[in-house]
């Protein structure tokens, strides 16, 4: 395969490309320092020079709270970007692969999200991301748009490094204990990633369209920052785990509104492409690889 990967440097576009290295694909890893994704001119231009079969946009603008102060560059790189990638994935017959998120909807369900459920942005970042993937969706007759949510990683900023900082220092910490997600290895996401272009480039899956991968299982963010500790002791990575005391979203206000409900159904990757949820516990296990 041919594969074109934006948002290479990324917490998700860093395990595509370490992932990929060893395959034997050709890949062009592009970041923001050598693709512009926001130039139509020059996305054009380079995806018809590579004429990739595959695009993967690992690229965002994910700042959710500064999102709401930089509306113009989060609708630039979520909105228009996307557009622009998938316009030249159909000039050269390519699969365009996006990673949208769970902010797309309004986080009130009662149940878990399916792909199908009305969405209904609360925010810059989610408005951002639902138009990217419209635009994709208009664009480019080959897609496919993977909501994921809460995505953490050895590479770039997340919950899971933020917590063990936080934990070397601090006896207590007050997390967030009412909104609700399936936190997401970003290396499960590019695996799920890499299986998908295969089966669309290698096995002839049409099957394209709106897929939710997420992980499982559902917890708060503050019984995912238990998880985080316990498991840090296990590992001694923390000589002692602090105190978590559960909170509520009135408690820690922020500027963007965060969805109450970020629970996603994963069954329809599983049925179409066989891709397990992501099993973020077992993500866990060698968290000394998150400690700079």
């Amino acid at each position: 395969m041919k594969i074109m990967i934006t948002g290479s440097h990324g917490q998700v576009g860093t395990c595509l490309v370490n992932q990929l290295a060893t395959t034997g694909h050709d890949v062009l890893a592009m970041d923001r320092d050598t693709l512009d994704i926001t130039d139509a001119q020059q996305v054009m231009h380079t995806v018809c020079d590579f004429r990739p079969d595959v695009i993967i946009n690992a690229a965002a603008h994910t700042a959710v709270d500064k999102a709401e102060s930089e509306r113009e560059l989060s609708f630039a790189i979520n909105r228009d970007g996307p557009k622009n990638l998938a316009e030249a994935a159909q000039e050269v017959h390519a699969a365009m692969l996006h990673i949208s998120t769970d902010y797309v909807f309004a986080g009130n369900k009662d149940g878990i999200y399916i792909e199908s459920d009305n969405t209904d942005p609360q925010g810059v970042y989610g408005a951002s991301k639902l138009d990217g993937e419209l635009s994709v969706i208009s664009a480019c007759d080959k897609h496919i748009i993977l909501r994921t949510a809460w995505v953490f990683g050895e590479h770039g900023n997340n919950f899971v490094k933020t917590m063990l900082r936080l934990g070397q220092t601090r006896d207590t910490l007050g997390v967030v204990g009412d909104q609700f997600g399936g936190p997401t290895y970003a290396g499960d996401i590019a695996a799920a990633l890499i299986t998908i272009a295969s089966a669309i480039v290698e096995q002839g899956n049409t099957e394209f369209g709106v897929y939710h991968f997420a992980g499982l299982p559902h917890v708060s963010w503050a019984q995912f920052a238990q998880t985080i500790f316990d498991k840090a002791q296990e590992q001694s990575v923390l000589s002692k785990k602090p105190v978590v005391n559960s909170i509520t979203t009135a408690d820690y206000p922020t500027p963007a509104k965060r969805p109450a409900n970020s629970r996603l159904d994963t069954q329809k990757i599983t049925q179409t492409f066989g891709i397990a949820a992501s099993d973020w516990q077992a993500a866990l296990c060698h968290l000394d690889d998150y400690i700079a």
